[in-house]
């Protein structure tokens, strides 16, 4: 058995959950996938995959041998569309991943308009809110809303977004103004995660070189972006998000962004991929496509956001 379809089969087992996936994805029978995996794992003398009836799970030599598979794919494919140049067309698989609301809301829509102007290409859209390593977990390209180490990675700006402070009008009706950072210790806060969820820092005063920080006891603890902005909506508490996770609310005024003056700076937002991948027909053909899209769509967000006086 030739030892790169067999990991090929490996690699679709993984991306598709279940050796039944990749037999679908491969258009191979169950025999044919479970002889690819045993082959691989006579070869390297170790267990890849603990199998159920249901589902698969890596073994611990089978997460290092994935790693080094989807290396060595990517590097095949690299080649082989370097060798044929700007004869080779967008086709195949293309892996893109994006925080999960902005994935949702923005990257979504241009990944639909994508796939309709390049039949030939799929796309898988793996939407995680932790930091991923492109090259090892064979990614095409990434949306980051960070600023970004230096690294090999190829960064194209998409546009920036801030972290801001809301509530409801009918909250801030009922309950004591917020005009200072240190006036949310005596509010209801709804907390997530990723923004803190027993304090938030702010920018330091003025005269000062030492961010603020306010601690305090939340209400509603909850990991839900959609969750945590309809709970603000109804008058629940103050939350903290990025702009864009809030954007539609306060168009709509049913939120209002409050502490835009103790912001901290916005973050830069990127569609980012690894070096060389660029070449790859399919990632360009992506790039070139949704980079003007999602500059769009951040532009919009931030419209509708720029009567506090501030950009996104």
């Amino acid at each position: 058995m030739d030892r790169i379809d067999a990991m090929k089969v490996f690699v679709a087992a993984l991306n598709e959950g279940s050796l039944a996936g990749a037999g679908r994805k491969l258009g191979k029978s169950p025999a044919a996938v479970s002889r690819a995996i045993a082959f691989l794992e006579a070869h390297v003398g170790a267990e890849l995959l603990h199998r159920t009836t249901r589902a698969i799970k890596l073994s611990e030599a089978g997460e290092r041998y994935a790693l080094a598979c989807r290396r060595i794919l990517t590097d095949l494919e690299e080649a082989d569309m370097a060798a044929a140049g700007e004869r080779s067309a967008a086709r195949g698989m293309l892996t893109v991943t994006a925080p999960v609301a902005a994935g949702e809301t923005l990257l979504r829509p241009v990944l639909d308009a994508f796939m309709d102007k390049f039949p030939e290409v799929s796309v898988r859209l793996d939407m995680l809110d932790r930091p991923t390593n492109l090259v090892e977990e064979g990614i095409d390209v990434a949306l980051r809303i960070a600023h970004l180490p230096d690294s090999t990675l190829i960064a194209l700006r998409v546009g920036e977004v801030r972290r801001v402070v809301a509530a409801s009008p009918r909250y801030l009706a009922r309950h004591e103004p917020i005009t200072q950072p240190s006036d949310l210790a005596g509010h209801q806060i709804i907390a997530m995660t990723h923004f803190g969820i027993d304090s938030w820092s702010f920018p330091p005063a003025d005269g000062s070189a030492v961010p603020r920080t306010v601690q305090f006891n939340p209400r509603f603890t909850v990991n839900s972006i959609r969750a945590a902005v309809a709970s603000a909506v109804h008058g629940r508490g103050v939350v903290r998000m990025f702009s864009y996770h809030l954007a539609d609310a306060v168009a709509e005024g049913t939120l209002k962004i409050i502490l835009a003056e103790h912001e901290h700076a916005p973050l830069p937002v990127h569609l980012v991929s690894p070096q060389g991948r660029l070449s790859v027909p399919k990632v360009r053909a992506f790039v070139d496509f949704a980079l003007p899209g999602l500059r769009e769509a951040f532009d919009e967000r931030a419209a509708s956001l720029r009567p506090c006086g501030f950009v996104l």
